[in-house]
C-alpha cells in the first residue's frame, strides 16, 4: 500500500529512527549523502552494512534483526540492487517498521505486495532524502 503525500508527511514526522540498508561510508555514494541529509533533518540513522563498525557516528549492524534489537525502527530505507531487495523487504517485514522505502531505481512489486499484505507502508522508486524535502517545503 503507497501511502497518499499526506500519510507519507504523518508518517515522515512522526518517524525517529531510520534504518538504512547498504549504507556506505564513502561520501560520494548516494546512500552515505541521503543519510548525511536524513542526520541533519533530525532522524538517527541505524547503518545496516557488515563489512563496517560505525557509519556517520552510528553504529553499524550486520542486520536489521540486530540493528531492532537495539532500536525501535521507525523507517527501513533500502539502498539495495533490485535483485537483493526481496529479501531485505522480508526482513523489514519481521521487525514491523512504520514504513519501507526503496530508492530511486530499486524495484520489486512481489515485495511491495507483501508489505501490503502485512498492512506496511510501502515506497518503492523514490529518493526518501528528496521527497522529505518536498514533503516539508509545502
Amino acid at each position: 500500500m503507497t501511502p497518499t503525500e499526506d500519510e507519507l508527511r504523518a508518517l515522515l514526522r512522526r518517524a525517529r529512527t531510520i534504518a538504512v540498508v547498504g549504507l556506505s561510508p564513502k561520501p560520494i555514494r548516494p546512500s552515505h549523502s541521503v543519510a548525511r541529509y536524513l542526520q541533519r533533518a533530525g532522524y538517527r540513522i541505524v547503518p545496516i552494512n557488515p563489512g563496517h563498525d560505525t557509519i556517520l557516528g552510528e553504529k553499524s549492524y550486520p542486520t536489521l534483526a540486530a540493528a531492532a534489537r537495539d532500536h525501535a525502527i521507525d523507517i527501513v530505507d533500502v539502498f539495495r540492487r533490485s535483485e537483493q531487495a526481496g529479501g531485505v523487504v522480508d526482513e523489514a517485514i519481521a521487525i514491523r517498521p512504520q514504513l519501507i522505502w526503496l530508492q530511486q531505481g530499486v524495484l520489486d512489486s512481489a515485495a511491495q505486495a507483501r508489505a501490503a499484505a502485512a498492512g506496511i507502508p510501502f515506497v518503492m522508486d523514490l529518493c526518501l532524502a528528496v521527497e522529505h524535502s518536498h514533503l516539508e517545503a509545502r
